[in-house]
């Protein structure tokens, strides 16, 4: 019996299947990145329709790059595919909960939805705590661990201006 007769035979949806092939396929994602030195346990992909059409696992460690985790080298993977940076019609399948950076790239592309496995408490466990970004983001800025400090630099407005009063200007 095939696994998918075996799936429907316990009462799985077509939308479960789904959900858990591609959730299936982002966790062997986390686990070749993982193997192969290339960084912590966390693959991902992106899928339109059925279709994968970006994945990833974490790279931070092979690619020297804090950036370069799962969800968001699946991100770039699907963007480069379609030649767009709207993700719009897509779903992110993760093999944990985005972290805050994975949030906000996941927002910035426009994705439909994001599903995933391990939760950030599940991640925390491993040593993977995210809580520390989740709740510096609440603070005001001059409450942050990280110094910011605005400096005022007219040119820098007058390229805001510019933007602003451009006429071929592709908004995003």
């Amino acid at each position: 019996m095939s696994g998918r007769l075996a799936d429907k035979s316990v009462g799985m949806s077509d939308s479960t299947e789904t959900t858990l092939k591609h959730l299936r396929h982002a966790v062997r994602l986390s686990r070749e990145g993982m193997t192969t030195g290339c960084g912590g346990p966390f693959g991902a992909v992106v899928v339109r329709g059925d279709k994968v059409i970006g994945e990833g696992f974490n790279r931070v460690l092979i690619d020297n790059d804090p950036t370069a985790h799962a969800e968001v080298v699946a991100i770039r993977s699907a963007c480069k595919h379609l030649k767009d940076f709207s993700l719009t019609g897509c779903v992110v399948y993760a093999s944990s909960q985005p972290c805050p950076m994975c949030l906000a790239a996941i927002y910035w592309s426009r994705a439909d939805s994001v599903v995933f496995a391990n939760t950030i408490d599940d991640a925390a466990a491993i040593g993977f705590d995210d809580r520390f970004f989740y709740e510096e983001l609440t603070k005001s800025i001059d409450m942050r661990s990280i110094p910011q400090t605005r400096v005022l630099v007219p040119e820098a407005r007058a390229v805001f201006d510019e933007w602003n009063s451009m006429q071929n200007k592709r908004p995003y």
